[in-house]
């Protein structure tokens, strides 16, 4: 009788199978901690802050080396449920924990993935906004915004203007979060549109606004980005999906061309955590019956997978001075496209750059020294879980204790208020359509 258990045991799946329903607070937790439980060696499951109301954000992370930072394996994020009854990204988070887990050792596309990347999920930002939404709305519900009554992805500092709302304990939270990993790719998960929404969402004439539109210096990267999530969703790409809404040609807008916001977390996390992110917008229906979860799972479940692969784009590596020391904080940018608040590295002298095949040339800064130049070439069909590993060892000995001091982090300002008007960012990309409509109640 024993044997027969423990057979009947090791056939069965450590984690009962997810319904397709919507999940609330206990039950989310009863997931997350499942999951970490039984899958211990490939999971962390931990907390990050609370909301007003004191529910916790919980966090899990998924990846062969969960609990520990490894060199060389670059952490990647999902954010849902920002908006409390924005609710399709929160299920779909939950869904694809599930995926990675049960499909480790089966699956060798997920298998690698596993190895390669430490792939961090909030399913839910927005806690007490998703409990607090009585009578479910496919437009606008109260549970928009957090106990606070402040809508989320308003709430953080501006790179272009003055953002003077109060705080939240969620926002904080989220900002506290960005400095405690070396984020390199994410995606914040909403409902009410159907596209891939790409940085800026705000801008100033230096950035493109005279032509309708805001581009970063990775315009490029950012356009493709959100090209590759959009092209594996059948539906989102054609564009046109919801009705009365927008047309967004191949699935994808540029932020500021759909409306200007003010305080979004994308804007944030490219320019302040060093984190190329980028709006996914799921769901034409804010809250959506829960018979139509399988629908949105099988239409994003391969854009999910494949998006986090892009966090192996462009090229890696540390910087070393000449006793081999890793070097933290020195700047390490590529030429033609820096940043308004300069790329550095982290406190293990990594750096990670995401970009596509061609030629480049990094500059490295260190304070009292010369600007050092290396070029790099960044093959076709390069990616394979792995960015191209190029390793800098600096022309100069001695550890640069005062690196830290040296270059403090940047100012949490409106960073690009006093640029100039005109800017190489102000060219159109391949990807940008220009679009009128103001529609302010979907990011």
């Amino acid at each position: 009788m024993d044997f027969a258990r423990l057979w009947l045991g090791l056939l069965l799946p450590l984690v009962a199978t997810l319904d397709f329903g919507y999940h609330h607070q206990k039950d989310m937790e009863e997931f997350l901690k499942s999951v970490a439980q039984n899958y211990s060696s490939i999971t962390r499951l931990y907390s990050i802050g609370k909301s007003v109301k004191g529910r916790k954000l919980w966090v899990l992370a998924v990846g062969r080396f969960p609990k520990e930072h490894r060199i060389g394996i670059p952490d990647f994020k999902y954010v849902a449920n920002m908006h409390g009854d924005e609710t399709v990204g929160r299920e779909l988070l939950l869904h694809l924990i599930e995926h990675l887990v049960t499909n480790d050792g089966k699956d060798v596309e997920i298998t690698k993935l596993i190895n390669s990347t430490r792939i961090h999920f909030l399913p839910s930002m927005n806690p007490d906004g998703f409990e607090a939404v009585v009578k479910p709305d496919c437009f606008y519900s109260i549970g928009r915004e957090n106990s606070n009554y402040y809508d989320l992805n308003r709430n953080f500092p501006d790179a272009f203007e003055f953002n003077n709302v109060s705080r939240q304990p969620e926002t904080a939270a989220v900002m506290e979060w960005l400095k405690t990993e070396t984020f390199v790719l994410s995606a914040n998960l909403h409902g009410g549109a159907l596209v891939a929404s790409y940085p800026f969402d705000n801008g100033v004439p230096a950035t493109g606004t005279l032509y309708s539109h805001s581009i970063t210096p990775d315009d490029d990267v950012f356009q493709y980005l959100a090209h590759t999530y959009a092209s594996r969703n059948p539906t989102m790409k054609k564009g046109d999906q919801c009705k009365n809404k927008m047309n967004f040609p191949n699935g994808i807008t540029n932020g500021y061309s759909w409306y200007p916001l003010k305080g979004g977390m994308q804007d944030y996390n490219y320019v302040w955590a060093q984190c190329f992110e980028i709006t996914l917008e799921l769901s034409c229906c804010k809250y959506p019956h829960e018979e139509k979860l399988p629908f949105f799972w099988n239409k994003n479940k391969a854009s999910l997978i494949e998006y986090i692969k892009q966090v192996h784009l462009g090229v890696k590596g540390q910087v070393f001075d000449q006793n081999g020391t890793p070097l933290p904080n020195v700047i390490v940018e590529v030429q033609n496209r820096k940043h308004i608040c300069p790329y550095r590295t982290n406190i293990f002298g990594e750096y990670y750059l995401l970009l596509l095949p061609g030629s480049y040339i990094i500059n490295v800064t260190v304070p009292g020294h010369d600007p050092y130049l290396t070029k790099v070439v960044i093959p076709e069909n390069s990616q394979n879980f792995s960015a191209l590993k190029k390793d800098i060892l600096l022309p100069f000995r001695g550890h640069l204790d005062s690196l830290l001091v040296s270059y403090p982090s940047c100012s949490e300002t409106p960073l690009y208020s006093d640029l100039p008007r005109d800017s190489a960012a102000t060219k159109p990309g391949l990807f940008l359509f220009l679009v009128t409509v103001f529609h302010v109640f979907v990011k």
